[in-house]
């Protein structure tokens, strides 16, 4: 089993940064596929942006430019660094992580991300 335990959420105004941390553990296999995704209320849970083992990088187009997405294999952990934030970046940030070998998906419990006009 694979635990992912997210931080780094809060309250920011717009314009502001935040930085985003998911770290896993558990039985977890080499090659795997990290991200964040968002869910804001009355809105399906939405692609931000996923890293592989290898470093290849996919974002969504609203945050292309501002958001930045890097792991440490090492450490399993994953980081999500948000600049220039904007009122519609609000949501709930849930990490991912998709195993290459088996296809499991594995889900943290989400951190707030609230951005002030």
């Amino acid at each position: 089993q694979v635990q992912l335990v997210e931080s780094g959420g809060g309250l920011v105004q717009a314009g502001g940064s935040l930085r985003l941390s998911c770290a896993a553990s558990g039985s977890i296999f080499s090659i795997n596929t990290m991200g964040w995704y968002r869910q804001a209320p009355g809105k399906q849970r939405e692609l931000v942006a996923r890293i592989t083992t290898f470093g290849s990088t996919d974002y969504a187009d609203s945050v292309k430019g501002r958001f930045t997405i890097s792991r440490h294999n090492a450490k399993n952990t994953v980081y999500l660094q948000m600049d220039s934030l904007k009122p519609e970046d609000t949501a709930n940030y849930y990490c991912n992580l998709l195993e290459g070998t088996t296809g499991s998906a594995y889900w943290g419990q989400g951190t707030q991300v609230t951005v002030s006009s």
